[in-house]
């Protein structure tokens, strides 16, 4: 795979270490140590990538943790059948606790700002059920934590991925998931080098397994393994309404549109919110010129202390 540096607006050195026996977990780990702890956490088929503009504009003063869930990104990627060694199992609550072995790792106890996008919004509100007196501050950009809203159906190229081998064949046959998300989830379209960015982790079949087990995980209702914390977030979800809350929200999201954006603003009414029609999934791609300097306003304007 392509070196770090050679990514576009991917200036850094990111650091490993074994999250669990034989399994290794990259992670960016970014400005002053004494700063305050902004942890940014991505979702698929994404990687640390997707917050690198955040991480450059917050840098000088804010320490940027930045993980590559297992799998993703320039982590390991482990297999998850039977026998494998090292075997990892593809689920939410490998992602909570894993996140939470990191920062156990970086011996970091004290407060936290959240920032989530997709995927990372379970995770992080996942770990927020048993750590949320951490949770200082929210920057919530086009994600969930509460479980599919009725008037939202699944689209179906998500049903056809979670639920069928023929979408597993495409996903890890022609990496189909990355390619389309990396072309629909915009509505600049990509530079080509950006593009290859987000797709170089996924270059073979047996590096595409968690962006599979990722759809194959989507919680839709009992039985489903994430469903219980689903549940449980959305529940705890109005509990963070005193916490300074920053959302921003591209509205032509095929996933995460309206109606996970009134979600979040009716459990969060205080929020500052940036929500923009011309923008998609990866609002950051489409938007970094403006939320990039949005969000640092508003931790300034907010400590965390």
């Amino acid at each position: 795979m392509t070196q770090p540096h050679a990514f576009p607006d991917y200036p850094f050195a990111p650091h490993r270490f074994e999250v669990r026996p034989g399994v290794a977990m990259s992670y960016l780990d970014e400005g002053p140590r004494e700063g305050e702890v902004v942890l940014m956490l991505h979702g698929n088929p994404s990687w640390s990538y997707y917050w690198r503009k955040l991480v450059l504009g917050l840098r000088d003063r804010y320490r940027c943790i930045v993980p590559d869930h297992v799998g993703m990104g320039l982590s390991d990627k482990p297999d998850d059948a039977p026998g494998a060694s090292p075997r990892y199992t593809y689920t939410l609550q490998s992602r909570i606790d894993d996140v939470s072995t990191l920062l156990r790792h970086l011996g970091i106890t004290g407060p936290v700002t959240l920032a989530v996008h997709d995927w990372g919004g379970g995770i992080g509100f996942g770990w927020g059920l048993s750590h949320s007196d951490q949770i200082r501050r929210l920057v919530v950009l086009n994600t969930g934590a509460f479980p599919l809203p009725a008037a939202k159906p699944l689209p179906k190229s998500l049903r056809l991925g979670r639920d069928s081998t023929l979408g597993t064949g495409l996903i890890r046959g022609l990496n189909a998931f990355a390619g389309v998300t990396a072309r629909v989830g915009v509505e600049r379209p990509m530079p080509a080098d950006v593009r290859r960015a987000y797709l170089a982790p996924y270059d073979n079949w047996a590096n595409r397994i968690s962006t599979s087990r990722f759809v194959q995980d989507i919680p839709l209702g009992e039985g489903d393994a994430a469903w219980p914390l689903v549940q449980a977030m959305g529940r705890k979800l109005p509990e963070y309404a005193d916490r300074p809350t920053f959302i921003g929200w591209g509205l032509r999201d095929f996933v995460f549109d309206h109606h996970f954006l009134k979600g979040f603003t009716d459990a969060l009414p205080q929020a500052q919110v940036r929500a923009f029609e011309d923008a998609g999934h990866y609002v950051l791609e489409d938007k970094a010129d403006t939320l990039v300097p949005a969000i640092r306003s508003f931790l300034d304007s907010h400590p965390a202390a």
